[in-house]
């Protein structure tokens, strides 16, 4: 087993898988979790990063410039060694590179740096794509840290919601059985608030797609909670299975296929292009305030 990065401030705690690049732990000074127990009978992911894509892919397949290639669902980056490039007290900096076997499934020359930063009361993740090669980079980005449910020193888990810097009237997207988005519902949200219960997740995963907010607060009433802003994101999966002690809160700049999408990766729903010697960073800022 790779060893894990700890990071920390004089507020937080936080650790680090290089495999994936995995936030695999945040605790206050009381040593408070605020991250999943991973209980494998629902899901034992953590944090994965997701890159070059987002949710899946229609067939798990995509089509460029008239060839077909194969990608996991949420890609590679989650199931990637990174290497630990800088690291101090309060920072830990990742890199993920082309190589021959992903160049296999994922014809590009690119370059993915995360880099987590402890600061008080406040964790920063900032991934940073970059293209050295001669053609444009298409790609898609996202978060899938997934958060105690009940928090720590919170209130029952009944109590939790989700409440959004901005009205968000829009409808939500749903998946189908192959995880493809295939449908629209009307908002659960009302006044800004999203109520948690395990009933919301029947269906998998509530998907914005068009996300006017680009911060939020998780957490119960007078209790423990979480600040949560994604400057960088305008797409948001909550998502957990019905019964576990988690809830993912996912800032996206992407989104899986639309069922039946059979077009060219580069005019995939989501999918952004990096010019030769450009980068593009995208942040998660988690402020993390007990009680």
């Amino acid at each position: 087993m790779t060893e894990r990065v700890a990071i920390a401030s004089e507020e937080l705690s936080a650790r680090i898988d290089p495999h994936g690049a995995e936030l695999w732990s945040l605790t206050d000074r009381q040593g408070r979790e605020y991250m999943t127990n991973a209980d494998p009978a629902f899901w034992s992911g953590h944090a994965p990063l997701l890159f070059p894509i987002v949710g899946a892919l229609n067939g798990g397949r995509y089509r460029l410039g008239g060839l077909d290639y194969a990608l996991p669902k949420h890609g590679f980056a989650r199931a990637s060694p990174f290497e630990l490039v800088e690291h101090s007290g309060s920072l830990a900096r990742f890199r993920l590179s082309d190589s021959p076997p992903i160049r296999a499934a994922y014809p590009f020359a690119f370059v993915l740096e995360v880099a987590f930063a402890l600061d008080g009361p406040m964790l920063s993740m900032t991934a940073t794509v970059r293209n050295p090669g001669p053609e444009p980079l298409p790609f898609s980005f996202g978060f899938h840290p997934a958060f105690a449910w009940p928090l720590p020193g919170a209130m029952a888990k009944e109590d939790h919601a989700i409440t959004f810097a901005a009205d968000e009237l829009q409808d939500i997207r749903r998946i189908d059985a192959d995880g493809l988005v295939a449908r629209s519902e009307a908002t659960p949200i009302r006044d800004r608030q999203l109520p948690l219960s395990p009933d919301l997740f029947a269906d998998d995963a509530l998907i914005w797609d068009e996300l006017t907010s680009r911060s939020l607060s998780y957490g119960a009433p007078d209790s423990t909670t979480l600040d949560i802003a994604f400057p960088d994101t305008p797409m948001l999966g909550v998502w957990q299975k019905p019964g576990a002690s988690y809830i993912c809160i996912e800032p996206w700049a992407g989104i899986a296929d639309p069922a039946g999408f059979a077009g060219d990766f580069r005019t995939k729903p989501g999918v952004m292009e990096l010019a030769p010697g450009a980068e593009r960073s995208f942040r998660m800022d988690v402020t993390v305030r007990p009680r």
